[in-house]
């Protein structure tokens, strides 16, 4: 069954980026050949209004076919030093309309990570987390902690002036500073202390950590607070924007040496990950299920939008790029630019690929 949840979310999250393409092509009068939910061999199809809808074998997705999406090869074959191109086709159409096209797609993505956050705002939880008090370990571990000062026993209650009143907070807090110094607010013996600590990078996630760990293992339950329409939908945005700045971190710490291997995962894993996790949330009851789904389907939508959106070619933000540059040189590219360039594009994602595989199977051994 979990299995099952997974596809499912990967596949609505998918089409739903494929959605903002069709949406945007319709606007400015593109043609959609094709629109299929799902790849592989046709199962059923029917023509409505120009556009050839499909129901295909494989649910790991679908695409938005538009008119001239091919263009720029059949001028490439031609010889031809511009692409030559139909008033309703994707290269027919000014550059800025193009570009507007191609950004849909991740644009989708956004929204929907800020409807299912704004959902989960609604709908509320609760989680169970530590206590807030510390204990630095013993071991080999990095602690800039204890470089600082901290002792064992203090509870760190703010950092930067953010509030941490349960660890599972102070971890949030910590995670999205790496690489800075910050001040925390130490709680000792009734005192409260105010001390810097530099907050360092995990080599493998990038994210930050100062090498503690909870006091306590004794398990606290807490609830979250239930939002009205308005605010919630201001915490959906907050919470989006919050976790485009964790991605952008992670981004960061890869370049700069971190675990592509371990920090890239392939569809399968995504796939056992999702389900896993929302067959657990509504093994325990309906509101945790949900709000699991829309908290697991916003994070891997949020990713998607930010990977399709980064400048390669064959990507959502390559053709950005492209229609950009097209946009400022007020000239067709040469067909014969687009074609070498697109090997850069091709090679990233085989990398990606060939790294998210690699994951997905080393975690599928250790897992079972």
């Amino acid at each position: 069954m979990r299995i099952l949840i997974g596809l499912f979310c990967l596949f609505f999250l998918i089409i739903f980026h494929e959605f903002g393409h069709f949406i945007a092509a319709k606007i400015f009068k593109v043609k959609v050949e094709t629109f299929s939910l799902g790849f592989g061999p046709v199962l059923f199809h029917k023509d409505i209004k120009g556009t050839d809808f499909r129901l295909s074998l494989i649910p790991l997705g679908g695409y938005c076919g538009m008119k001239g999406e091919k263009d720029f090869s059949d001028a490439l074959n031609n010889g031809y030093s511009t692409i030559v191109a139909e008033p309703d086709s994707l290269y027919g159409i000014h550059p800025l309309k193009r570009l507007l096209i191609a950004f849909a797609g991740p644009f989708f993505n956004f929204l929907l990570c800020v409807v299912g956050f704004t959902l989960v705002a609604l709908t509320g939880f609760r989680y169970y987390t530590l206590s807030n008090q510390i204990v630095i370990p013993e071991d080999d571990i990095r602690s800039t902690a204890k470089e600082a000062g901290l002792l064992s026993g203090d509870r760190i209650i703010s950092v930067d002036g953010k509030p941490t009143s349960d660890f599972s907070e102070l971890i949030e807090e910590i995670s999205i500073r790496p690489e800075t110094t910050c001040e925390f607010s130490i709680e000792r013996d009734g005192n409260v202390l105010f001390i810097p600590v530099y907050i360092y990078a995990d080599e493998e996630t990038g994210s930050g950590k100062i090498g503690v760990r909870a006091f306590s293992d004794e398990l606290i339950e807490k609830e979250t607070e239930t939002y009205s329409f308005g605010p919630a939908v201001v915490q959906g945005f907050s919470q989006t924007f919050k976790f485009i700045r964790l991605t952008f971190v992670g981004l960061k710490q890869l370049v700069k040496g971190g675990d592509f291997e371990k920090s890239v995962a392939g569809p399968a894993r995504v796939v056992d990950m999702v389900g896993t996790g929302v067959s657990t949330g509504f093994s325990e009851n309906f509101s945790s299920g949900f709000v699991t789904l829309c908290s697991l389907v916003s994070l891997i939508s949020i990713s998607l939008c930010i990977m399709n959106l980064l400048p390669v070619p064959i990507l959502d933000g390559g053709l950005i790029l492209f229609a950009f540059i097209e946009f400022i040189a007020r000239k067709k590219l040469n067909p014969k630019f687009l074609y070498y360039v697109q090997f850069i594009g091709l090679a990233f994602i085989l990398f990606m690929f060939v790294l998210g595989l690699m994951g997905d199977i080393k975690y599928f051994l250790k897992k079972y």
